[in-house]
């Protein structure tokens, strides 16, 4: 026995009948089966969570206050997060070609694991633990979350590549912005271990809705045959290298800049004459908003330049052209700073527009590589040569503080030290410039050629 009320059956009796379903059914299949829910929001669900990873500023400290240890020991946590990021995605990318579902579940595991886990460390005032949770197992988390997103957005969209990859990996960088304050939130009102437990548990359920909305367009079939690549190919081709070596270059020279810009603008703020006769606490007092302020619009250029670079990528022939652009606009802006000495002499607008651009060109080096490997190598091992790439990652998370550091430490004049890092970055992004430009060489010399074999 049933009832009829219109659109609705109720079952009384008998077989079940399935017509509501059966009728919301297609609308559903549209919610779930489109390229925004199963591609750019589970991105989003993915990078944002990750993305805290540059968060480290927020607490590093406290750490080291917390475990009696020096501020430079602790740093180890958040270079060896970077390093595993980099090697990680180096050797997932045949796990993220194969199976977009279980990248995206070992990343969720292993973030979350590790961001829970470096708690547990600090509780246990166990410093090993932090490089161990936060160092590598959340690294791997990194690695793998970073890379399994990418493919499934430029099958989704095809026709515009560059914007939807740029999308996605600017939740990357947004992620200080919007993690930042909450965390600072948390730890003044919970405090620090509990401040980690929380954000674990909230990004437990952001990653595991993006492991649940994640999938590949319909039809998508993963083929061996066309999808392998043998890594050793790879590596063999001039081509890799030369996009590595504009790559790895572009992150050492932002992270070296990043590291440095509190110091570089409290050197600059301090010439000012408002400030000359402050004490040191109260000339901190009063620059702080301006440095905070100045943090935030470099958040905004860098996510920025991860949409525009990447979206710009989209209506050019050859995707090379974009980091040509990056790095004449980064040499352009340290000459700036050399010939007018814009440290030494305080000409803050001159510094900040080196920051803000270097700062764009940084996340758009980011956002434009997994499309300018697709023109050299193809979608369908897109994830095998991204990952591969992503080691440069590894090694400049490792390199570019160190080298800034260094720089500074050595300068022959220690009242301008930080000028001296701009001539060395300057010097950098010129043998970037020429890596790229010969990659973009090499790929026209290879199209000339299928031309001319086709004809």
């Amino acid at each position: 026995m049933c009832v009829d009320m219109g659109d609705t059956t109720l079952v009384r009796a008998g077989r079940p009948s399935y017509t509501s379903y059966e009728r919301i059914r297609p609308y559903m299949a549209r919610f779930t089966e489109n390229r925004w829910t199963s591609a750019i929001i589970p991105a989003l669900l993915i990078h944002i969570p990750i993305g805290t990873v540059y968060c480290w500023s927020v607490f590093k400290q406290l750490i080291a206050d917390r475990l009696h240890a020096s501020p430079a020991s602790v740093e180890w946590g958040f270079s060896l997060a970077i390093f595993f990021l980099g090697m990680s995605a180096a050797f997932a990318g045949p796990m993220v070609e194969k199976n977009i579902k279980k990248s995206a579940l070992v990343s969720m595991v292993c973030f979350v694991v590790g961001f829970a886990g470096t708690g547990v460390s600090i509780a246990l005032n166990f410093l090993p633990g932090v490089f161990i949770c936060y160092g590598a197992i959340m690294g791997i988390g990194l690695g793998v979350g970073y890379l399994t997103p990418v493919k499934n957005l430029m099958l989704w969209f095809a026709d515009n590549k560059g914007l939807a990859t740029g999308i996605a990996v600017a939740g990357f960088g947004l992620a200080k912005a919007i993690a930042s304050p909450l965390m600072e939130y948390l730890i003044g009102t919970v405090g620090l271990v509990s401040m980690f437990f929380i954000l674990a548990a909230v990004y437990a359920v952001m990653m595991f809705v993006g492991f649940l909305l994640i999938k590949r367009p319909a039809g998508w079939v993963y083929d061996p045959a066309t999808s392998h690549v043998s890594r050793k190919t790879i590596l063999k081709k001039p081509v890799f290298w030369g996009i590595w070596i504009a790559f790895y270059i572009n992150i050492t020279c932002g992270l070296a800049l990043i590291s440095q810009e509190k110091d570089i603008l409290h050197d600059v703020l301090r010439a000012f004459p408002q400030y000359a006769n402050l004490s040191p606490a109260k000339f901190a007092a009063a620059i702080s908003g301006i440095i905070g302020l100045v943090l935030a619009v470099d958040s905004v250029f860098n996510t920025a330049g991860r949409v525009g670079f990447s979206t710009l990528s989209d209506h050019l022939k050859r995707r090379e052209t974009v980091y040509q652009v990056i790095f004449i606009m980064s040499i352009a802006v340290c000459l700036l700073q050399i010939f007018t000495n814009s440290i030494g002499n305080a000409l803050l607008w001159a510094v900040l527009a080196m920051l803000f651009l270097v700062n764009a060109g940084y996340g758009g080096g980011f956002s434009t590589l997994p499309v300018l490997l697709d023109q050299h190598f193809g979608t369908k091992t897109v994830s095998t040569t991204h990952g591969l790439t992503l080691s440069a990652w590894a090694f400049a998370g490792l390199s570019g503080n160190q080298l800034a550091s260094f720089v500074v430490a050595h300068a022959p004049d220690q009242a301008h030290r930080y000028a001296a890092l701009i001539p060395v970055l300057t010097g950098l992004f010129v043998v970037a410039l020429i890596s790229i430009s010969l990659v973009k060489y090499l790929g026209d010399r290879n199209v000339t050629k299928a031309v001319e074999d086709r004809g």
